[in-house]
């Protein structure tokens, strides 16, 4: 059974769609990415998601029960936005809110100093929230959303105003919530997130589904269109190889575009007939790439 599944949802505020007919599964023990430029209708599938908002068509489960607001205990949230008090401690906050989801105090606060020790910041519990950096906030913010050991979560920019050192940090622990058999729907912008973290994606625009399914299938369903040559001595009479339609020079090497897959082999016979190689690389499209043609090319 699907820890979360929306089927044929849609949202109209006036004469503006917010959504339109989008439908995606969540398994338990899932990431999944749920990607879109601003104003693609991610926030307000968050939102219904939640059951802060009601869709006007289609349905959204829960483990098979319909979304309600009563059994939205279930589900962490960390927003995008930033939603603690700055002048109340970060023990008092989190304590009401895990109560506020079921959750003894007594419970909530063995929970919460482990969580601390865990982020390495034990020290905070007394701590103002304002007297901490962003980072730090952060990953009270991020306590604040699992306190309650939700089965379902909704993390939106999750590793926003994190140095490199913490991003690594938080995207373990994601990764140990997914494991444990937590489901997870993760919007970003930062693509090179999502492919690291997401099994399964959706990309919105301007409302719509525009693309969806497993990121290697959609991967592989993208040409590869470029060769990466590694050497450290000169090229000549790459830009001359059939099918090459561009040859840029790197710091390690070049990178040609080429226009259909056969170009690479001729592409490495030529480089070779002129001296040893360190790399030779057709690669994938990148999922930012890949994002860019679903997305970008439609804004016009």
């Amino acid at each position: 059974m699907s820890a979360l599944q929306l089927t044929n949802v849609s949202k109209q505020y006036a004469d503006k769609t917010a959504v339109n007919n989008i439908s995606l599964e969540v398994q338990p023990g899932e990431i999944y990415g749920l990607l879109g430029a601003n104003g693609a209708g991610k926030t307000t599938t968050m939102r219904m998601v939640l059951g802060l908002i009601y869709p006007d068509s289609g349905e959204i489960r829960l483990k098979g029960q319909k979304q309600t607001l009563a059994n939205s205990r279930r589900i962490g949230y960390l927003p995008e936005e930033r939603g603690l008090y700055p002048k109340v401690k970060v023990s008092e906050q989190i304590l009401y809110l895990a109560q506020l989801r079921g959750v003894s105090r007594k419970q909530a606060d063995t929970d919460l100093k482990r969580w601390l020790e865990k982020f390495e910041v034990p020290e905070y519990y007394d701590k103002k929230v304002e007297e901490l950096s962003k980072g730090n906030q952060q990953k009270i913010q991020f306590i604040a959303a699992v306190i309650h050991n939700p089965e379902i979560m909704v993390l939106d920019e999750a590793f926003s105003g994190l140095d490199p050192v913490n991003v690594e940090l938080l995207k373990e622990t994601v990764k140990e919530l997914r494991d444990n058999g937590a489901s997870i729907l993760f919007s970003t912008h930062r693509m090179e997130h999502v492919e690291e973290l997401c099994r399964n994606i959706t990309i919105l625009h301007k409302s719509n589904t525009v693309l969806k399914g497993s990121v290697k299938d959609i991967k592989r369903s993208f040409p590869k269109e470029k060769v990466v040559l590694g050497v450290e001595h000169e090229l000549r009479g790459l830009e001359s190889v059939a099918g090459v339609t561009g040859v840029k020079r790197t710091e390690s090497g070049y990178v040609l575009g080429i226009d259909r897959p056969e170009a690479a082999q001729d592409v490495l016979a030529a480089a070779m007939s002129q001296g040893p190689l360190q790399k030779f690389e057709v690669p994938e499209l990148t999922l930012n790439e890949i994002f860019i043609r679903s997305v970008g090319e439609r804004h016009a």
